[in-house]
């Protein structure tokens, strides 16, 4: 009964060691436990090169957005919200810089005939030849847009309030030259012109209002002139 008990204290002090044992060997296991690895710097640099790529095709898809709800297609130029937003930016330019432009508004005469008696596509075309002309007439910083309708403006820089004018009546003339055959018949072109210089205090809303306001003084005396 002494060698077994003998014999069971020795195996009992055996797994106390074998335990002491494997109680200290943990840590060194958790020790050797694999880290995640890094990416490559080439895999980074691949992935910052592709995000960028994806940023560049998203810029340029938002800017033709743009162009596309900005531009007036019949006549390839800009609408009234993108000559606006050029009108904006040109008085901010204004202000920052002391500069000078001079806005002039357009007004088709007779164009309401015109589609009345032969059609919009009639219509279409005098306002295609009136920006052609307009547009040669002008350089290419300066811009031209369609505010709606036959209502048309452009925006001139660095023009004094005479020669503006000046440029206003030579706008007149070369459209009031234009003519055209419709059907057999011989049709004239016409606009008038109001004026509205742009300075440090200038706002596009009242510029607008202010060019607009002295066009139809313009077409008033221009009727008057033609009954007369």
């Amino acid at each position: 009964m002494k060698k077994k008990s003998s014999a069971a204290a020795s195996g009992t002090a055996k797994s106390r060691k074998t335990g002491i044992v494997a109680r200290k060997s943990a840590p060194h296991r958790a020790l050797t436990t694999s880290t995640p690895q890094l990416p490559a710097a080439s895999d980074a640099k691949a992935t910052i090169r592709r995000l960028r790529a994806e940023l560049a095709q998203a810029k340029a898809q938002i800017e033709a957005l743009q162009a596309i709800a900005e531009t007036d297609f019949l006549l390839d130029i800009l609408n009234r919200r993108g000559f606006e937003r050029e009108l904006n930016r040109s008085i901010a330019y204004i202000k920052r810089y002391h500069a000078t432009a001079a806005l002039i508004v357009l007004d088709v005469d007779r164009l309401k005939p015109v589609n009345d008696a032969f059609g919009h596509a009639a219509g279409d075309e005098v306002l295609k030849a009136i920006v052609k002309t307009v547009s040669s007439q002008v350089r290419a910083s300066d811009v031209v847009g369609r505010l709606g309708g036959d209502e048309l403006a452009v925006l001139l820089w660095n023009l004094s309030e005479t020669d503006a004018k000046a440029k206003a009546a030579s706008l007149e003339e070369a459209i009031d030259g234009l003519t055209f055959v419709f059907r057999g018949n011989n049709v004239s072109a016409g606009a008038s012109a109001g004026v509205a210089i742009l300075g440090p205090h200038a706002q596009a809303s009242r510029a607008l209002e202010e060019a607009d306001s002295a066009m139809y003084v313009r077409k008033a005396q221009r009727r008057h002139e033609s009954e007369s």
